[in-house]
């Protein structure tokens, strides 16, 4: 009498368990016996851990050139845009409407009239004050399809904070360019004035990568109106590989912090190197305990951040927080130039990054921000070799004696002083993160305030006793605008929230 089916059924899923216990186990003990098996496992994991923290897939087969400055960067993009057939996808935080605003804005009208799709997306707050509703209006008339990322808005009373700081040009699904350089003149310089141009970084990107790029540019647009059809490239018809270099595309949007998580992770598994400049630099609190620790673990870290900015009372607000760094062997320099404006970061010559994400708060939670991150070694080289090359130009930030921060004279001279701005407004929020960092340590007794910070203590108490004085004169003065602030955004929840309730599915 044969045994019962559920016996058999039971006995062939105990064999089948052995056996690929078994066979897990010789995989085993042939990776322990393989030497490459260890390398390989922590690059698989490594892979893993960044694909999870940014959310984004590294993508193989690609071609990457790097672009310094704009006598290099601003050439190639007019360049690939005269040569556009189907569609110029430009996303740009800030246009000025100056000489090489308007030199843009041509290039775009021309393909726009020889019937290539033109669209361009532009930031409210970037372009305030620096372009004219008139530039806008050309350019639509001329057939650019043009639009304004979140302008201020009655139901979003606070909608403004969140910024569209991306750099962006796609051609044809083909060829896209992602960069930390906006479209202006101090970009390029002011050589009758005998300004040197702002300093700063991009790429031009080839290959399967470029429609992750299209797919971001497509989700941002949609933000502004109606969502992108007929887009030239997806996942399922990609562009053809165009070399050897793996990339991911980190595309990061408000709250969402891919790009932290991963700058996060990167300071923690760097090994050798650590090179990283940044326009606006404002670390976190659990960042800069990443460079610390990995400073104090031998890893050779540096960070390069602009002698002068566009903003310039926030140079001694940004150097509030160098002490940290310095103290535990982080190493750090002022860029001796006009403007620093570059956003990249190298680690033991084989991980890069480029693109529009400063090293703030800002950019890492509240921004729509893009940047690739590179993992080839080829490419890395290069980019610590331009971060050696920076460094020529460049005072190093000490301690003295007293442990004081200080720059020692430096043969090369302190850098010029900025007459044009222009920037990123990073920089403000930098600042007020430094201001707000300082006065809330004093208030809560949370850490020791450094000596550099005693001004910044000093101008808040002053500037929240003049407050204080002027609510007890005025009271009503104060008490309206709170009351009407109040009631604005009071109107504008209840706006929205039956907004949403009347698009609540229904029961039968």
């Amino acid at each position: 009498m044969g045994e019962p089916a559920g016996f058999m059924k039971r006995a062939r899923s105990k064999r089948l368990f052995r056996d690929g216990f078994a066979s897990r186990s010789r995989r085993r003990r042939e990776r322990r016996e393989d030497p490459r098996s260890g390398r390989n496992t922590a690059r698989e994991l490594a892979n893993q851990a960044f694909s999870r923290a940014s959310g984004a897939p590294l993508r193989t087969g690609n071609r990457l050139r790097l672009l310094k400055n704009a006598a290099e960067n601003y050439p190639a993009w007019l360049e690939a845009i005269e040569s556009a057939q189907r569609t110029i996808h430009f996303e740009m935080y800030i246009i000025h409407e100056d000489e090489q605003g308007r030199r843009f804005a041509d290039a775009l009208v021309r393909r726009a009239r020889d019937g290539v799709q033109v669209r361009l997306l532009y930031d409210w707050m970037g372009g305030v004050g620096k372009t004219s509703r008139a530039f806008w209006n050309q350019l639509r008339a001329a057939g650019v399809d043009v639009r304004c990322y979140n302008p201020p808005r009655f139901d979003h009373p606070l909608g403004w904070l969140s910024r569209d700081h991306r750099k962006v040009i796609a051609i044809d699904g083909t060829t896209a360019f992602v960069t930390g350089l906006c479209v202006g003149q101090m970009w390029a310089g002011y050589p009758a004035q005998h300004l040197d141009p702002w300093r700063d970084t991009g790429v031009e990107l080839l290959g399967p990568a470029v429609a992750d790029v299209e797919d971001a540019f497509a989700d941002a647009w949609a933000t502004a109106g109606d969502r992108l059809t007929g887009s030239p490239v997806s996942h399922s018809a990609a562009p053809a590989e165009a070399g050897d270099v793996a990339v991911r595309v980190v595309a990061t949007v408000p709250n969402t912090a891919g790009l932290f998580r991963l700058d996060q992770l990167v300071a923690a598994m760097a090994r050798n190197t650590l090179w990283l400049t940044d326009a606006y630099y404002a670390g976190t609190v659990p960042y800069v305990q990443a460079l610390r620790a990995a400073a104090q673990d031998g890893v050779d870290v540096r960070l390069l951040v602009p002698g002068a900015s566009d903003i310039p009372i926030i140079r001694p607000i940004s150097r509030a927080g160098y002490r940290p760094l310095l103290e535990a062997g982080v190493r750090v320099f002022e860029w001796n130039g006009s403007m620093l404006h570059a956003k990249t970061a190298v680690a033991d010559a084989r991980w890069a990054r480029v693109g529009s994400t400063n090293l703030n708060i800002a950019s890492w939670m509240g921004n729509r921000e893009l940047d690739v991150i590179v993992e080839n070694e080829r490419f890395a080289s290069r980019m610590q070799e331009m971060f050696e090359e920076d460094l020529a130009n460049a005072t190093e930030i000490i301690l003295d004696a007293r442990s004081h921060v200080r720059a020692p004279e430096s043969p090369r001279g302190r850098p010029a002083p900025m007459t044009r701005g222009g920037g990123s407004s990073g920089r403000v929020v930098a600042g007020a993160m430094r201001i707000g960092n300082t006065v809330s340590a004093a208030i809560t007794n949370r850490r020791v305030l450094e000596s550099v910070e005693a001004n910044i203590a000093v101008i808040a108490g002053v500037c929240l006793a003049v407050i204080a004085a002027l609510v007890f004169k005025y009271p009503r003065g104060f008490a309206y605008p709170i009351a009407i602030i109040a009631a604005w955004m009071a109107v504008a929840l209840l706006y929205r929230g039956v907004t949403l309730y009347r698009q609540r599915p229904r029961g039968d």
